[in-house]
């Protein structure tokens, strides 16, 4: 349950299980493409067990979620978004934004938000009402008219509070691929939307990633993962605690510690084995662990090269000196610095956004933030003293190409 680790086999194992559901992710793509809402309601009732008789959720059903869930809960949930928005508030840009680089040449970017973006937020083994947070509002704040969610029946009431608190109507009861691909090609029920975000498990990451060339999505955000790199001042309970947090999510979570200190490895596997006894959702846990572990280092720079090659979802850096090691880090989805900074802040309410690249995917992408729901256009204006300055450049250029229309585009407009 807790073990020393390879670190080339475990990266590798990180997208293995994605590979083996391809091939019944695109049969189930296809069903969706041409049995529509159909397609929808069986796959339902096989995968999930639920007769539905509406796909999508009624305003007063949302409406009434509110007597079904606790008043501190709620409250906590508006305290969240709060702490979440003014974080992505801080990441929108100018709408427009126009330089005047030198006399006559005007150069800017306008940014544009997508119209209609559809967000997946987990159900099954727990009620997610953060993922909702995390996905709706930076939309939210992007601009974003249309936002519509999927998210596996039975629907909890706090997942429905959480929408209603961060103003999404427009919530259907699919999961699994079949709702990634609802949104992504369309149905009678379902409007197609230009970008999928949220995460999910291996089904739904393969389904966003084979479904690309019909709808843009944020990056694969599979199950969840958490690195620790820790020296010998790290605190053994405090690493087993995030280590839990994470594995619990799913029995496809993978949790590492690489550390320069092998007794601090034993240190905290003890700690694992001692709490994950008492953890509520032990079989989860443990069978998550099955394939986490730890990683032994010569040195902090060694540790370092490993994150990085790592490329974690989440990364803990509890060592003496974390801001030294934090300049390091060039792959991660989210860095959580110093013993108190509980990865678990981070997925509820510092204000960072909890949706973020997983399997090694951190070297390509970044977590979720106000951008992901933009457009930008560059602009250019250009006055007759511009062309003048910038015409022969142009036109040599142009010439060499062997492009002559393009070079009298210009020469016509400086013969004038």
């Amino acid at each position: 349950m807790w073990q020393a680790l390879d670190i080339e086999t475990w990266i590798a194992g990180r997208r293995s299980d994605l590979d083996q559901v391809r091939a019944p992710v695109s049969e189930i793509i296809e069903k969706v493409r041409s049995g529509g809402d159909g397609t929808l309601i069986d796959l339902t009732k096989r995968f999930d067990g639920i007769d539905l008789v509406d796909i999508a959720v009624p305003d007063d059903e949302r409406e009434a979620a509110y007597d079904l869930v606790d008043a501190e809960l709620v409250e906590s949930l508006v305290q969240a978004e709060v702490r979440i928005r003014d974080f992505h508030e801080l990441q929108r840009g100018r709408d427009l934004w126009l330089q005047e680089m030198e006399p006559g040449i005007t150069l800017g970017v306008k940014t544009t938000p997508l119209a209609r973006v559809g967000a997946y937020i987990p159900g099954g083994r727990a009620a997610y009402p953060s993922t909702v947070l995390m996905c709706a509002i930076p939309a939210v704040v992007a601009g974003v008219e249309e936002i519509c969610c999927c998210t596996p029946p039975p629907i909890s009431p706090i997942t429905l509070v959480a929408l209603d608190i961060v103003g999404i109507n427009e919530i259907y009861r699919i999961g699994g691929a079949q709702a990634i691909a609802a949104m992504a090609i369309g149905t009678e029920t379902v409007p197609a939307v230009e970008k999928i975000v949220g995460p999910g498990n291996i089904f739904v990451t393969a389904a966003k990633m084979l479904l690309r060339d019909t709808v843009e999505i944020d990056f694969p955000a599979g199950p969840s993962e958490i690195a620790v790199l820790a020296d010998s001042t790290a605190n053994p309970t405090f690493i087993a605690a995030d280590i839990l947090a994470q594995a619990e999510h799913d029995p496809s979570a993978a949790c590492v510690l690489v550390t320069t200190d092998a007794t601090l490895a034993d240190s905290v596997g003890e700690e694992v084995r001692r709490m994950a006894k008492g953890a509520a959702r032990r079989t989860i846990i443990e069978e998550a662990l099955e394939h986490s572990g730890y990683i032994i280092v010569d040195d902090i720079d060694e540790a370092v090269e490993a994150a990085n090659r790592i490329a974690p979802e989440h990364l803990s850096l509890q060592v003496a000196d974390p801001l030294s090691i934090l300049t390091q880090i060039q792959n991660a989805g989210s860095v959580f610095v110093g013993p108190y900074t509980a990865v678990a802040c981070g997925d509820y309410a510092s204000g960072t956004n909890h949706v973020l690249p997983t399997a090694g995917y951190a070297r390509l992408y970044s977590g979720l933030d106000v951008n992901h729901f933009c457009r930008r256009s560059t602009v250019q204006m250009i006055t007759k003293e511009g062309l003048e300055a910038i015409g022969d450049v142009v036109e040599t250029i142009a010439d060499a190409e062997g492009l002559c229309a393009h070079a009298e585009s210009v020469r016509v407009r400086r013969r004038r």
